[in-house]
């Protein structure tokens, strides 16, 4: 079965905040066997506009990747994340 990943690119506009997105949102990764691959403020821009912090997560399935998604816990982060930052986030299945 192919993995799946979580991609975001994520613009903080309120640190203080998003510190708290943070510390919500990584037990819920790891509940639903979630691996952080990449966190990365500083990263190597070449095309398109999908600037700020790269965050990519690793999940054994398109289904964990999207009941993480969708799972209370993260809904709860993602609306303190929504406060501090503007994401573009993808869910795409591996090959």
């Amino acid at each position: 079965m192919p993995k799946a990943y979580i991609v975001a690119h994520i613009r903080v506009h309120d640190p203080e905040t998003f510190e708290r997105f943070k510390s919500m949102s990584a037990p819920a990764i790891k509940d639903f066997g979630g691996r952080v691959l990449v966190r990365n403020p500083n990263i190597d821009h070449r095309e398109g506009a999908a600037t700020g912090t790269c965050i990519i997560v690793e999940f054994d399935s398109l289904e964990q990747a999207r009941a993480f998604y969708e799972s209370d816990a993260y809904t709860a982060a993602r609306l303190v994340r929504e406060e501090a930052a503007e994401t573009d986030l993808i869910i795409a299945e591996g090959i």
